[in-house]
């Protein structure tokens, strides 16, 4: 289901650095994490994730600022960007990786096509936002399509 040499890439590179890594997730609803999950020794760099849905708890649990939040229906390059930095200190982790977005049109919100922000964060730092447009597929399928490019743009970005 998950490309395992992006994921083998992630993992080689954490343990050689003794470092580690944790997700905040909205859009993908933890298929970020069962990605991870299914490297070799994933136990050694892999500390674990977070599914925060909804604005609440994305506020709660990963400090996302709330008047920008309510503004954007927690979808933003901000957002993305608060998730990652904050998974790092939630789970003590050295990287952070954080993702929000849409997996299906939203017209009360104007998306007409879906999209997600994603975020790479190295020690509470910030490091780099990117946007993502879906291909036109069920929210499944384009879950797992965020997924492969949020794993094949982390792996590219730590190599």
């Amino acid at each position: 289901m998950y490309e395992l040499k992006e994921i083998n890439i992630i993992r080689d590179y954490m343990l050689r650095a003794d470092q580690t890594l944790a997700v905040a997730e909205s859009v993908t609803s933890g298929h970020i994490q069962a990605a991870l999950s299914r490297a070799e020794n994933a136990l050694r760099f892999f500390q674990g994730g977070i599914t925060a849905y909804n604005l609440g708890q994305k506020y709660r649990h990963l400090q996302v600022e709330p008047i920008h939040a309510i503004a954007n229906n927690a979808v933003s390059e901000r957002i993305a960007m608060e998730m990652a930095d904050h998974v790092c200190t939630l789970f003590k982790s050295d990287w952070g990786i954080g993702i929000t977005g849409y997996a299906a049109p939203a017209p009360e919100f104007l998306v007409e096509e879906p999209y997600a922000f994603y975020s790479f964060s190295f020690r509470g730092k910030n490091l780099e936002v990117r946007k993502i447009s879906a291909p036109q597929k069920s929210p499944w399928e384009i879950q797992q399509f965020y997924t492969e490019e949020i794993i094949r743009e982390f792996a590219s970005t730590i190599v």
